[in-house]
């Protein structure tokens, strides 16, 4: 089937009718052809043809009858979440992680995977492969009903080659198609996007951001990305890098970043900048139980959740850079909320309430911005739930994704 390139929200303004009729029963769960036609506006006969051919591929039953106002008893019609499935796959920087969802974003398996994703895109493909056929079997359904597959990747994206990475970030995966193999294996399309876009989705759609269409979702993981929702729907730039908040520059006298330039935000936030400023930190005469303990990013958390007097610092100081750079994108663009996701998420309050008071001393309209700060709740799924949910805002745009559909 090809890449594809990243879809438009399901609120897009050309829609047909097939779309909008299908996006309102998906919405509502279970809605009768008489209130169908009121929120869309065109007669009661057009909606039932409509309707009668959604009826044809599965998507929509029947589902009892509705409450009378007077006369007979309208019948509903009801969204068939289990009609089809999709596959989320998170090509994070040292992990895989793949999630099988029905129509409705329940995930119905999981699989994740530590592995060298940035330097190894062969043995990544091939690992993404592996846990996607793992989820569809445990699954135990018909693979037949597999929609699409949604796939996050750590990188800018191009619209013009969404199966490339960015080669400064990903030097190893020059000139490779993301995952080939997903592609040739399952025959359905495969949707590419960044991983924090995809976190935005995520939250938009299941978490802190639903009902709320104009927001800033901050990843802060190997790296730091920035998923930008606007009108809901993702903010990508003119050429798809729009979010790159960790190349931004907090400190021009700051260590060199990959990119070429100095003292950006992800040189001081990030597992490899805080594991770093960790062990700057245990040289000194601050007793620490990460003495004695094998540095990661979960070993920070775990230690600064205990209020380890070093693990806490390291995780104020990133909060502090974090909050120049989030105060910089509230005060320009005025978002609803911000909301924090990515492994570093899970220090909760230690990072959250740093972050504020940084971001409140920044920022024009202070005290608002801040309490509109806010921790992900939607945990290590949110990026994987992300892409398949990418998948499904696709196909309720466009029911042709869906087999036997066709817009009208």
């Amino acid at each position: 089937m090809g890449y594809s390139n990243p879809p438009r929200s399901a609120r897009a303004p050309h829609r047909g009718l097939t779309t909008a009729v299908l996006d309102l029963v998906w919405r509502q769960r279970r809605v009768s052809r008489a209130e169908i036609a009121r929120h869309i506006g065109r007669s009661r006969s057009t909606i039932s043809e409509v309707v009668a051919r959604l009826l044809a591929t599965g998507l929509v039953r029947e589902v009892g009858s509705g409450e009378s106002r007077g006369g007979r008893r309208p019948i509903l019609i009801g969204f068939q979440d289990d009609a089809g499935v999709i596959l989320g796959v998170d090509l994070g920087a040292t992990h895989v992680s793949v999630i099988l969802t029905d129509l409705r974003g329940s995930a119905l398996a999981w699989r994740n995977r530590s592995y060298p994703v940035r330097t190894d895109p062969g043995g990544a493909g091939k690992l993404a492969l592996e846990l996607c056929r793992d989820c569809i079997a445990e699954w135990n359904g018909d693979a037949d009903r597999l929609l699409g597959i949604g796939v996050a990747v750590p990188s800018p994206v191009d619209p013009d080659a969404p199966d490339r990475v960015l080669e400064r970030i990903h030097p190893a995966w020059r000139k490779r198609a993301i995952l080939d193999r997903l592609d040739a294996a399952f025959g359905v399309p495969v949707f590419v996007e960044n991983d924090a876009n995809l976190g935005a989705v995520a939250e938009h759609s299941w978490g802190k951001a639903v009902g709320v269409d104009d927001f800033l979702y901050l990843k802060v993981a190997t790296g730091v990305g920035a998923g930008l929702m606007i009108g809901g729907d993702i903010y990508r730039g003119s050429t798809g890098v729009a979010g790159e908040i960790g190349h931004i520059v907090v400190d021009p006298t700051g260590p060199e970043c990959v990119c070429g330039s100095h003292g950006c935000l992800a040189t001081f936030v990030g597992t490899q900048a805080l594991v770093r400023r960790t062990e700057e930190l245990l040289e000194g005469s601050v007793p620490s139980v990460l003495s004695a303990t094998e540095l990661d990013i979960k070993t920070i958390e775990d230690a600064a959740l205990a209020d380890d007097p070093v693990a806490l610092r390291v995780i104020d100081e990133a909060a502090r850079y974090l909050g120049v750079a989030v105060a910089g994108v509230v005060n320009l663009l005025n978002p609803g909320s911000v909301i924090v996701g990515g492994s570093l998420a899970r220090a909760g309050d230690r990072l959250l309430l740093p972050l504020r008071e940084a971001v409140l001393r920044r920022t024009l309209v202070a005290s608002a911005a801040a309490s509109e700060i806010a921790i992900s709740e939607l945990g290590p799924r949110a990026t994987a739930l992300g892409a398949a949910t990418h998948v499904l805002i696709a196909a309720l745009a466009n029911p042709s994704l869906f087999p036997g559909v066709k817009s009208a």
